[in-house]
């Protein structure tokens, strides 16, 4: 017993002394994590490369995403904790427009004296109290796609972790490893970036519908029943199913499966006694940002097997893998979706939109066609696709 005894008592201070040794490596790490963007009253090297990237990409693959997005050429804003920077948009009126609200924001654009992106002259404006956000704004008449540096977006990341923690594991948590987790590299923040260029192609398309499905959230958000147990089971269901019918390969187990869906899916809504109002919120929300994430992931996953040659500058990127990992991103989203159905906000309405508009491209491929038009939604064009093949 006494053996015993001891060799317990050994390995219990030799876990906590491995989990010691663990926490001062983590403390170590993050006193060298940045707290500032090492370039910040011009665009680097790298921020560079991303954007040329994302242009590149989106001139070459856009068009196989969505109809004419290829052609569009849209703006893109770069914005890190002192500036927002233009590209793309030649001699720009001032500021900013936020869409849907309309509010002016911003001042002039100025020059950003000797320096060029992509051979183009680019323009800057230090930022007071507001940024353009990670979403879509207007400039003139121009619809722009607006996102934080892939810097600025890990260290304000960071930061925001840090300020919802508890005082004493401030020092210690290893945000380094867990930020990577969330934003993997270079590969997918070109993916987002994509993300928010489709939301401007959505306005540029369609900005009467992009305004009505962006004030949803800010009109239905407080009264869509989250925590309610039964609709989250139903929610369950609808969230594996989708994952399963875009697991299986073969078209009559993908229709079996969607019809399964769009069954659970009336049934929970009259369970729940949602208002019609609730159900076109839930309809908005996967039409605005579910149609996004999927064209965030299609883009990813149309370079990573079409033979796709990523722009010259990437060679700057040191963490751009050539999206060679889209299988594990894909893996990550498959998994992700049913654990969306507790999920309490509009994050699972990314999901199921971005599932219902891959189950689309198997069993209506001219889906696209119809789906800016006012009034339609994806599960509308979905119960369309399994009437027809009865």
């Amino acid at each position: 017993m006494k053996r015993v005894r001891k060799f317990i008592i050994l390995s219990v201070l030799s876990l906590i002394g491995i989990c010691v040794g663990l926490l001062a490596i983590s403390a170590l790490a993050n006193l060298a994590l940045p707290t500032h963007s090492a370039s910040i009253e011009v665009l680097s090297a790298a921020d560079k490369a991303r954007l040329a990237e994302t242009r590149h990409l989106l001139r070459e693959l856009g068009g196989k995403v969505w109809p004419g997005w290829g052609q569009a050429d849209i703006p893109m804003i770069a914005y890190n904790e002192e500036y927002a920077f233009l590209v793309g948009y030649p001699d720009p009126p001032d500021g900013w427009v936020k869409v849907p609200a309309g509010i002016q924001r911003g001042g002039m654009w100025e020059l950003v004296v000797g320096e060029t992106f992509m051979g183009e002259l680019y323009y800057r404006q230090p930022l007071a109290d507001v940024t353009p956000e990670a979403f879509t704004v207007k400039v003139g008449e121009e619809w722009v796609c607006s996102l934080a540096t892939f810097e600025w977006m890990q260290i304000s990341l960071t930061q925001s972790i840090r300020a919802d923690l508890p005082s004493f594991l401030q020092p210690v948590f290893p945000y380094g490893l867990f930020i990577r987790q969330l934003l993997s590299g270079d590969d997918q923040y070109i993916s987002l970036n994509a993300h928010e260029c489709f939301h401007a192609y959505q306005g540029f398309l369609a900005d009467e519908k992009l305004a009505v499905a962006e004030n949803a959230n800010a009109e239905y958000e407080g009264q869509y029943p989250w925590e309610n147990e039964a609709l989250q089971a139903d929610w369950q269901t609808e969230l594996e199913l989708l994952t399963d019918a875009l697991r299986v390969t073969d078209q009559a187990s993908s229709l079996e499966l969607a019809r399964h869906f769009l069954d659970v899916r009336a049934t929970r809504r009259a369970s729940a006694g949602l208002s019609p109002a609730l159900i076109a919120y839930e309809q908005k929300r996967e039409w605005l940002e579910g149609l996004a994430r999927y064209a965030e992931l299609e883009t990813w996953r149309l370079a990573s097997t079409t033979g796709y040659l990523p722009d010259s500058e990437t060679k700057n990127l040191s963490s751009f893998d050539i999206y060679r990992g889209f299988d594990r991103r894909w893996a990550n989203e498959l998994a992700q979706i049913p654990r969306m159905a507790n999920d309490e906000g509009d994050g699972r309405f990314y999901y199921s939109g971005m599932a219902q508009a891959y189950l689309l491209d198997r069993l209506s491929p001219d889906w696209k066609v119809t789906a800016f038009e006012e009034g339609n939604w994806l599960d509308d064009l979905l119960l369309a696709a399994v009437q027809d093949y009865k």
